[in-house]
């Protein structure tokens, strides 16, 4: 990773948003979506409905209500703030905010999440583990391979093997696997 010297010095700054006096960009975005997800969830609360009588203060949409109300007061709060400020103009999102390689683990973290029912445990965790370790060590093709197949097998005999974890088993003949390390273990006795 470079650093810019006339942008960061490499270090990280504590204060939320940057510099205090300045915004940064998509803040204010990100301000205008905590309202409005605020407000949805006070709608939500509104229709929470009482199935044993009147809704008052003991009613089950009391606390989600009042909850999400001081919600909405917040992030209004940190919204009409946020707009007061001025844009930080030496920020970009895509360099300082969101940068590609955020949005690419993000992108892998939804592709495991897609598909590990259908393909399973195995083969979704390497790749995954494979793309992770060569984009992150820049190193080669091989060595991220590697890397990455031994990790997924130390992962897999320690949650699989010794704690009994079931997994998706998906495309690969786990059961089958398994099968044969416990004959082999126990020397064919059954």
């Amino acid at each position: 990773m470079r650093i810019d010297p006339e942008h960061h010095d490499g270090t990280s700054d504590a204060t939320p948003g940057g510099e205090a006096d300045k915004r940064r960009p998509g803040e204010l975005v990100f301000a205008a979506f905590l309202l409005v997800a605020s407000l949805v969830l006070v709608h939500s609360a509104w229709g929470i409905e009482n199935s044993f009588g009147p809704n008052g203060l003991s009613s089950p949409r009391s606390i989600p209500l009042a909850t999400s109300v001081v919600m909405v007061l917040s992030a209004a709060v940190v919204l009409l703030k946020t707009l007061r400020l001025p844009l930080d103009r030496t920020e970009t999102v895509m360099r300082d905010i969101l940068p590609w390689v955020v949005i690419l683990f993000a992108g892998l973290l939804v592709g495991y999440g897609l598909l590990l029912k259908p393909l399973g445990f195995l083969p979704v965790s390497a790749l995954f583990l494979i793309v992770a370790i060569k984009v992150l060590s820049r190193r080669s093709w091989p060595w991220a391979i590697g890397i990455a197949l031994a990790a997924l097998v130390v992962i897999w005999l320690i949650f699989r093997i010794v704690f009994s974890v079931l997994m998706p088993a998906g495309i690969f003949p786990e059961a089958e696997l398994v099968q044969f390390f416990r004959t082999l273990l126990t020397g064919g006795a059954e």
